[in-house]
């Protein structure tokens, strides 16, 4: 069902992103929001969101870009990825050392990614294993 990236548990509303968004220019870290020149989601807010997106952009200043938006708090909640990234990883696994901030990056397969819908609550548990649409 998915393979994990970085460990964490989370319930937080979701963000689907059409493309994906590069951490490196792509937004901004002080606000949170989509900076990217005609990005679909552009001025959409992914700070605490599970983020959604089919795989990432961007190269090596990724792994900064995404440590730093955990560290000051403007990052998403959870990354949930089509196809695996090791920047990404990367960048969450120096949050988790540097700043002591776990979230959960997981890949999962096309069936589950699918579901996933903007708005909804999903809960993200890497160490049981889940990805769970959340009810109330």
């Amino acid at each position: 069902m998915m393979t994990v990236l970085n460990d964490g548990t989370v319930t937080a509303e979701a963000l689907v992103l059409e493309t994906p968004v590069s951490f490196w220019g792509g937004f901004d870290p002080v606000t949170g929001k989509i900076l990217e020149s005609g990005h679909p989601q552009r001025g959409h807010e992914i700070s605490g969101k599970v983020l959604v997106m089919p795989y990432a952009k961007g190269s090596s200043g990724t792994p900064a870009g995404v440590a730093e938006s955990i560290r000051v708090g403007t990052g998403p909640a959870a990354i949930v990825l089509g196809k695996p990234d090791a920047n990404i990883a990367v960048g969450a696994k120096v949050a988790a050392q540097l700043y002591g901030i776990n979230i959960p990056v997981i890949v999962v397969t096309l069936e589950h990614y699918m579901v996933i819908q903007t708005g909804q609550q999903w809960h993200v548990d890497t160490q049981q294993g889940l990805l769970n649409h959340a009810t109330a």
